[in-house]
């Protein structure tokens, strides 16, 4: 991607709000000004803190309770369906077993995707989370609609054959990637460089985020930030595994980095002023209200 295109991406990428651009690591001093960047609020799997990840309620109060994008991960279905699901198999979060790839999409529909829910956290437990059904990515987009933002995860993609292909033909029949300029609507997250950069070869105006997998703390070379810039626009990494020089490396590329998975105040407040340009959390509220602190100092 060239110098042109990537700035473009990453303006895209954080401007869907009317946030201001997040200017290149080298023409800023110290830490991002709260006034003058937006802080990406990820809502992961939805507002999951409180409600049954990757369900409606979860994803409508993801966007309820301050969150900019709503993080979805994908499995395949063995008619070829796309579903919102983190896991490979059905038995966390449904009262079925098994791997995903197996069941056909009507098959996953008579599922119970939420009652585990209950039984797990009693003192969150609602009612209408009982018999909740597993959603399709369509169905979350037609629910939402286009005025919202995707932040979407190619789960297991050596699982399944063809997804990346589903995916953009999803995203293209509801207007979501644009013909001519890079997408504000979407960004694609993946474990997998390979699937990113298929994504990647089949559509360059795609914002990329290369998640990385650390066994220990992390360190990265700017040998490895060239590369990941080829097609990337950020990187995504357990925030537990990073510090302030790793963040600062990695903006001295310009590139995003969005941290998983917050869930305490404390972290939220020591990412921000490391300099992040976004996280994913389960509590976007909490988020929101520490923004909002921040920016009154």
């Amino acid at each position: 991607m060239n110098t042109f295109m990537k700035n473009v991406c990453l303006s895209a990428a954080i401007m869907g709000f009317g946030a201001a651009i997040v200017q290149p690591a080298s023409a800023q001093s110290g830490h991002p000004s709260m006034n003058d960047n937006k802080i990406l609020n990820i809502a992961h799997r939805g507002g999951s803190g409180y409600a049954p990840e990757h369900t409606l309620p979860s994803y409508e109060l993801g966007d309820e309770i301050g969150g900019d994008y709503i993080e979805l991960d994908l499995q395949m279905t063995k008619d070829g369906e796309l579903i919102a699901m983190h896991d490979e198999t059905l038995d966390r979060t449904t009262n079925g077993t098994g791997l995903v790839k197996d069941y056909t999409l009507d098959q996953i529909k008579e599922l119970d995707a939420g009652s585990w829910f209950n039984e797990m956290y009693p003192e969150k437990a609602n009612s209408e989370y009982n018999g909740l059904q597993v959603q399709t990515l369509e169905e979350v987009i037609q629910h939402f609609g286009k005025n919202k933002h995707y932040y979407i995860e190619t789960k297991s993609p050596e699982v399944y054959p063809g997804m990346e292909e589903k995916l953009l033909k999803i995203l293209k029949d509801y207007h979501l990637i644009r013909q001519n300029g890079p997408s504000s609507k979407v960004i694609i997250q993946s474990f997998s460089e390979a699937s990113l950069q298929k994504v990647h070869e089949m559509n360059e105006d795609i914002p990329l985020v290369q998640l990385i997998d650390y066994k220990n703390n992390a360190t990265i070379t700017d040998e490895e930030l060239d590369h990941y810039e080829e097609y990337a626009v950020g990187l995504g990494m357990s925030f537990k595994k990073i510090d302030e020089e790793y963040v600062d490396k990695v903006r001295e590329h310009d590139l995003l980095i969005h941290p998983y998975t917050v869930l305490e105040k404390e972290d939220m407040k020591r990412l921000i002023e490391w300099g992040v340009t976004g996280m994913f959390t389960n509590y976007p509220d909490r988020l929101e209200e520490v923004l909002k602190e921040m920016k009154k100092k």
